[in-house]
Protein backbone atom coordinates (compact mmCIF):
# COMPACT_ATOMS: atom_id res chain seq x y z
CA UNK A 1 0.00 0.00 0.00
CA UNK A 2 1.41 3.38 -0.96
CA UNK A 3 1.29 6.37 1.09
CA UNK A 4 -0.53 8.86 -0.97
CA UNK A 5 -1.71 12.10 0.69
CA UNK A 6 -5.09 11.41 0.59
CA UNK A 7 -4.65 8.01 2.30
CA UNK A 8 -5.91 7.05 5.81
CA UNK A 9 -4.44 4.54 8.45
CA UNK A 10 -6.96 3.49 11.53
CA UNK A 11 -5.57 4.68 14.88
CA UNK A 12 -6.77 4.12 18.25
CA UNK A 13 -6.88 6.94 20.88
CA UNK A 14 -7.21 6.21 24.81
CA UNK A 15 -8.02 8.57 26.96
CA UNK A 16 -8.66 7.99 30.99
CA UNK A 17 -10.80 10.98 32.40
CA UNK A 18 -11.67 9.61 35.40
CA UNK A 19 -11.02 6.48 37.79
CA UNK A 20 -12.00 3.12 36.36
CA UNK A 21 -13.61 5.41 33.61
CA UNK A 22 -11.65 4.69 30.19
CA UNK A 23 -12.84 6.00 26.57
CA UNK A 24 -11.16 3.92 23.48
CA UNK A 25 -12.24 5.91 20.25
CA UNK A 26 -11.38 4.05 16.36
CA UNK A 27 -9.95 6.60 14.33
CA UNK A 28 -9.42 7.03 10.62
CA UNK A 29 -6.69 9.73 9.81
CA UNK A 30 -4.71 11.29 7.04
CA UNK A 31 -1.31 9.75 6.61
CA UNK A 32 0.85 11.85 7.96
CA UNK A 33 -1.36 13.01 11.32
CA UNK A 34 0.42 13.39 14.83
CA UNK A 35 -0.41 12.84 18.29
CA UNK A 36 -2.03 15.86 18.90
CA UNK A 37 -4.10 15.72 15.43
CA UNK A 38 -5.24 12.42 17.34
CA UNK A 39 -6.21 14.03 19.67
CA UNK A 40 -7.98 16.47 18.30
CA UNK A 41 -10.10 14.40 15.69
CA UNK A 42 -10.95 12.31 18.86
CA UNK A 43 -13.34 15.40 20.74
CA UNK A 44 -12.47 14.27 24.20
CA UNK A 45 -13.41 16.95 26.48
CA UNK A 46 -10.59 17.13 28.10
CA UNK A 47 -8.75 18.23 24.54
CA UNK A 48 -11.66 20.12 23.19
CA UNK A 49 -11.57 23.69 25.57
CA UNK A 50 -13.86 26.62 24.12
CA UNK A 51 -11.47 28.73 22.70
CA UNK A 52 -8.16 27.77 20.15
CA UNK A 53 -5.44 29.77 22.17
CA UNK A 54 -7.18 27.06 25.50
CA UNK A 55 -7.19 24.40 23.41
CA UNK A 56 -3.47 24.98 22.52
CA UNK A 57 -2.07 25.19 26.28
CA UNK A 58 -4.43 22.18 27.16
CA UNK A 59 -2.65 20.22 24.49
CA UNK A 60 0.66 21.40 25.79
CA UNK A 61 0.13 19.89 29.42
CA UNK A 62 -1.04 16.69 28.07
CA UNK A 63 1.10 13.34 29.11
CA UNK A 64 0.75 10.76 26.15
CA UNK A 65 2.53 7.81 24.82
CA UNK A 66 2.10 5.45 21.86
CA UNK A 67 1.88 1.73 23.09
CA UNK A 68 3.11 2.73 26.44
CA UNK A 69 6.14 4.42 25.56
CA UNK A 70 5.97 8.55 26.03
CA UNK A 71 5.97 10.63 23.06
CA UNK A 72 5.54 14.40 22.08
CA UNK A 73 2.85 15.69 20.63
CA UNK A 74 4.73 15.80 17.30
CA UNK A 75 5.15 12.85 16.58
CA UNK A 76 3.85 10.96 13.24
CA UNK A 77 1.52 8.02 13.36
CA UNK A 78 1.70 5.06 11.53
CA UNK A 79 -1.13 2.48 10.66
CA UNK A 80 -2.32 0.80 14.09
CA UNK A 81 -1.12 3.22 16.53
CA UNK A 82 -2.63 3.09 20.02
CA UNK A 83 -2.39 6.88 21.74
CA UNK A 84 -2.75 6.95 25.04
CA UNK A 85 -3.33 9.77 26.96
CA UNK A 86 -2.22 9.56 31.07
CA UNK A 87 -3.23 11.59 34.06
CA UNK A 88 -0.96 12.80 36.53
CA UNK A 89 -0.87 10.48 39.43
CA UNK A 90 -2.25 11.46 42.47
CA UNK A 91 0.15 9.74 45.05
CA UNK A 92 3.59 9.18 44.83
CA UNK A 93 4.08 5.23 44.17
CA UNK A 94 7.54 5.46 46.85
CA UNK A 95 5.65 7.48 49.59
CA UNK A 96 2.44 4.89 49.11
CA UNK A 97 5.04 1.72 49.41
CA UNK A 98 6.61 3.42 52.63
CA UNK A 99 2.92 4.24 54.11
CA UNK A 100 1.83 0.73 53.32
CA UNK A 101 5.26 -0.45 55.44
CA UNK A 102 5.10 1.52 58.33
CA UNK A 103 1.51 -0.24 58.49
CA UNK A 104 2.59 -3.89 57.80
CA UNK A 105 5.60 -3.79 59.52
CA UNK A 106 8.52 -5.54 58.87
CA UNK A 107 7.44 -9.04 59.19
CA UNK A 108 4.60 -8.80 56.64
CA UNK A 109 6.12 -7.26 53.69
CA UNK A 110 9.40 -9.25 51.66
CA UNK A 111 9.81 -12.38 49.80
CA UNK A 112 9.32 -14.74 52.80
CA UNK A 113 6.26 -13.10 54.59
CA UNK A 114 3.90 -15.57 54.15
CA UNK A 115 6.51 -18.79 55.11
CA UNK A 116 5.14 -21.71 57.09
CA UNK A 117 6.09 -21.96 60.54
CA UNK A 118 7.52 -25.73 59.99
CA UNK A 119 9.95 -24.31 57.16
CA UNK A 120 13.59 -23.86 57.49
CA UNK A 121 14.81 -20.16 57.29
CA UNK A 122 17.82 -21.08 54.73
CA UNK A 123 15.49 -22.55 51.92
CA UNK A 124 14.07 -25.49 50.88
CA UNK A 125 13.89 -28.31 53.19
CA UNK A 126 13.67 -31.19 50.55
CA UNK A 127 16.85 -33.66 49.94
Amino acid sequence: MADTPDALIPVTVVVCLAPRSVRELELQLPAGATVADALRASGVDVVQPTDAAAAEETLAGLHCGIWGRKVALTQRLVPLDRVEVYRPLQVDPKHARRERFTLQGKRGSGLFAKRKADTAKGGSSGA
